[in-house]
């Protein structure tokens, strides 16, 4: 309150900070406080224009006098010490305060996850960019804002892989420390002797026996990916022309010449590799400075120690769970002409389950992402 309130005006026929709303909110809050026996209130205050410069500091009284702590989303009202009890970070914008204990969710935020990148990121950061905890700094928060409609709860923690994150942060949030805050390698891993790779290596090992163990039997979409190498190619410009083909598509090699450029490629490990990252500069991606309008290869190898069926998990976008974006066209992977090939034979993408082109969060999102559906069968030969 007061802002993301638009049924309560719809409700009540007045805005939570008009003196009527703000009396109906004080009989609110008097029910919670007798229904919910919990020392701290979230009061939110995050985006939203305050027309009313006494809504915030009554409330704030108003649950004190009730015996409450409460917190407040920052960016959000602008408080000083004493004023407030707690800060919520959301969004890169978030500032701690001196004096005031706050706590992270800055980039915290599952429903924008993918599989297996953004937990790389998530593990390896500093929470609040500190290595151990501090006054102004006391802890984390993860955050599932599902605008997105999914089937059931199974989908939404399978979607936003929550017991994985949920495992990552509370490693960091025990043993401190961290290289970063998501700005410098963000999700990717570029050396096998860096310490990111190194840490999180260990805790993927760690984490797939609670796999096998604690949470077997949940929804748990993670597999082993620290031994997965891709070699990804600098990107080739193809003018806008999603259907180019260039040197890559004839031969594998680790450099390439093109108009008279050289094209090299460039170690990269883990099962996702975010190319440009969903936050763009935000969060590193691969590429230093993407451009559109451009092509990149990326290959690897699988071993198969007999000839055999495989199942094999592709996609080209993580569809958001907070996002209104379209599924991708019959016969296609996405919007951008994405395509893949095992042993030079094209595989084909899964028939759809959505085919709408009207944007909309109440169309539930079916088997868009990987993890809610069944892996492509695929064969492999015996060897590399």
């Amino acid at each position: 309150m007061p802002g993301h309130s638009a049924a309560f005006t719809r409700t009540f026929g007045v805005t939570m900070q008009s003196p009527k709303g703000m009396e109906i909110l004080k009989k609110l809050m008097n029910e919670i406080c007798t229904l919910f026996d919990t020392p701290y209130i979230h009061i939110g205050t995050d985006e939203v224009r305050f027309s009313n410069e006494a809504f915030v500091p009554q409330m704030v009284n108003f649950l004190r006098k009730k015996g409450k702590k409460i917190i407040s989303w920052n960016p959000g009202w602008q408080y000083k010490k004493g004023e407030i009890d707690k800060l919520h970070l959301w969004s890169y914008r978030g500032k701690t305060q001196k004096g005031i204990p706050s706590i992270d969710s800055r980039y915290h935020y599952l429903n924008h996850f993918d599989t297996f990148g953004d937990i790389i990121a998530l593990y390896n950061s500093k929470i609040g960019n500190t290595s151990t905890s501090t006054p102004e700094n006391e802890g984390a928060i993860l955050a599932v804002w599902n605008d997105r409609k999914l089937k059931d709860e199974k989908q939404i923690m399978l979607q936003n892989n929550f017991y994985p994150n949920m495992l990552a942060l509370a490693d960091r949030a025990w043993q401190g420390g961290g290289t970063e805050y998501f700005d410098k390698e963000g999700t990717i891993l570029r050396s096998r002797s860096s310490k990111n790779y190194i840490d999180f290596a260990d805790f993927e090992r760690r984490m797939l026996w609670y796999k096998r163990t604690i949470f077997k039997g949940e929804p748990f979409a993670y597999t082993k990916q620290t031994h997965i190498e891709w070699n990804i190619t600098d990107a080739f410009p193809n003018n806008g022309n999603l259907k180019m083909q260039f040197s890559p598509e004839q031969q594998l090699d680790t450099t390439y010449t093109y108009q008279n450029k050289t094209y090299k490629t460039h170690p990269a490990y883990g099962a996702s590799v975010y190319l440009r990252h969903t936050w763009g500069s935000l969060v590193p991606g691969f590429y230093k400075n993407p451009q559109e309008n451009h092509t990149a290869y990326a290959y690897t190898w699988v071993y198969a120690d007999k000839a055999q069926e495989a199942g094999l998990w592709v996609e080209f976008q993580n569809y958001s769970r907070s996002e209104k974006d379209l599924p991708p066209l019959q016969g296609t992977w996405d919007y951008r002409g994405s395509k893949i090939w095992l042993n030079d034979e094209e595989i084909q993408p899964p028939i759809w389950q959505n085919a709408h082109n009207e944007k909309s969060n109440e169309i539930i999102l079916q088997n868009e992402n990987l993890a809610a559906r069944k892996p492509i069968s695929v064969h492999l030969k015996k060897g590399w």
